[in-house]
C-alpha cells in the first residue's frame, strides 16, 4: 500500500516569552525554534513513521528552510 499527499510545507517559527500577553500588549520573546509545519507535510511524516510508503506533493524551495524539509523527508522515509 502506498499514498500520495498533495500539500504544503511550511517552517513554523515558534517565540517564548515569560507570560502570554493581553490583548494590545506587547513582550520581548527570550527564545525561539523553527520547526516544520504544514497539515500535508505533517500528515506525510505521520504516514511514513507509520510504514506507509508515502509520496508527498509540494513546492519546496532552495533556501535554507527548503534543506530543513528535504532532511525531514529523508529522515522519515518520503
Amino acid at each position: 500500500m502506498s499514498i500520495s499527499i498533495l500539500g504544503i510545507y511550511v517552517a513554523d517559527l515558534v517565540f517564548f516569552g515569560k507570560k502570554i500577553p493581553v490583548e494590545g500588549e506587547t513582550i520581548l520573546g527570550n527564545n525561539f525554534v523553527i520547526g516544520p509545519g504544514g497539515k500535508g507535510s505533517n500528515q506525510a511524516v505521520a504516514a511514513a513513521k507509520a510504514g506507509v510508503k508515502t509520496y508527498f506533493i509540494s513546492k519546496i524551495g532552495d533556501d535554507q528552510f527548503g534543506s530543513m524539509a528535504r532532511k525531514i523527508y529523508e529522515e522519515a522515509g518520503v
